[in-house]
């Protein structure tokens, strides 16, 4: 039926529960950040306010606090390849040790972190190679899309919506198994490796993608009763925000909803994609029929080939993590 183990993904959360806490330390600071940006700027617009009716002070406070919540979400923006090399690389580098049997060192963080520098250097490298395989995910995404719209089903345009919620899921946490492919096979070229991952979940796509709907349905639903969990502390926190604002309830449940997600939810759907990936994939090498076609719908997987060719390494390497014995 699938080609993972939810106990082992378990497992897997329980062996790196030292990166999970770390991962949740940094969303809740990230969700903390913009409920108190935000309930700064709706305060200022709440002052603000008294300078005419209350029709205006409903209008500033409501102003205030939009303008402090996009001010936070453009610092995240920002901040999103920090993210990307120290939580979410790092902890599929603690993941995949785990897989493989190897015991993990009390400094879970630290230990990562040498991995992942050592694999990829600047921060910007990681980055790079990520900006370009969503490229490709979404050039997957969008040619998969438009061959479903072009089938004669009624009522097609409704199931549609469904479908690319599935496939944003499906497909969206692809740039993380290729990321675990470059760290667990210890890929010299990163780019490279970028695009071996890519074939390799291309001439799989079947199998892979059967194990993405299932880790797809438990993603939704757990997100769903995390969010429905979410809308009484929400509410609390715009109750003491001044002024009306109402819609706030529901954005933060859902900013809530999404650090839970973040923080636990994505980390185990992860889990459980990479066994499959690793499952399925094992012993095969990169068909070139399935290279003619990727680089055929997508000129981001040709840049990954020009970088790749173009790649020089990053000179002498940190000395690797040594080490420990198989538990």
């Amino acid at each position: 039926m699938w080609d993972f183990s939810f106990s082992k993904s378990m497992g897997l959360m329980r062996q790196t529960a030292p990166f999970l806490l770390f991962r949740m330390a940094v969303y809740f600071i990230v969700a903390v950040s913009i409920v108190l940006i935000t309930g700064t700027g709706a305060g200022i617009g709440y002052g603000v306010g008294f300078m005419g009716d209350a029709d205006f002070q409903g209008t500033t406070t409501f102003w205030g606090g939009g303008i402090g919540l996009a001010l936070t979400l453009g610092i995240i923006f920002f901040l999103r390849e920090y993210t990307l090399y120290m939580v979410k690389a790092g902890h599929i580098a603690v993941m995949i040790e785990a897989l493989d049997g190897r015991e993990l060192p009390q400094n879970q963080v630290a230990y990562a972190q040498t991995i992942v520098k050592n694999h990829f250097g600047k921060a910007s490298i990681l980055f790079g190679i990520d900006q370009l395989v969503k490229g490709v995910i979404n050039a997957i995404t969008g040619l998969l899309q438009g061959l479903m719209s072009l089938l004669p089903v009624p009522g097609l345009d409704r199931i549609m919506g469904v479908v690319r919620a599935y496939l944003k899921v499906a497909v969206g946490l692809l740039d993380e198994v290729v990321l675990a492919h470059i760290l667990r096979t210890n890929a010299e070229n990163p780019w490279h490796g970028a695009r071996e991952a890519l074939v390799l979940y291309g001439q799989n796509a079947k199998p892979m993608m059967i194990n993405a709907a299932w880790v797809t349905l438990f993603v939704y639903l757990l997100s769903f009763l995390v969010f429905l969990v979410m809308l009484a502390p929400a509410g609390l926190v715009v109750y003491l925000m001044p002024g009306a604002w109402s819609a706030g309830g529901i954005v933060f449940a859902i900013l809530f909803a999404w650090a839970v997600k973040a923080a636990l939810i994505e980390p185990f759907a992860i889990a459980c994609l990479l066994q499959a990936f690793f499952k399925v994939t094992d012993g095969q090498v990169p068909n070139p029929e399935w290279e003619e076609r990727l680089e055929g719908a997508s000129k981001k997987f040709k840049e990954l080939g020009n970088k790749a060719a173009g790649w020089a390494g990053m000179g002498p390497k940190a000395p690797q993590p040594e080490p420990t014995k198989p538990a």
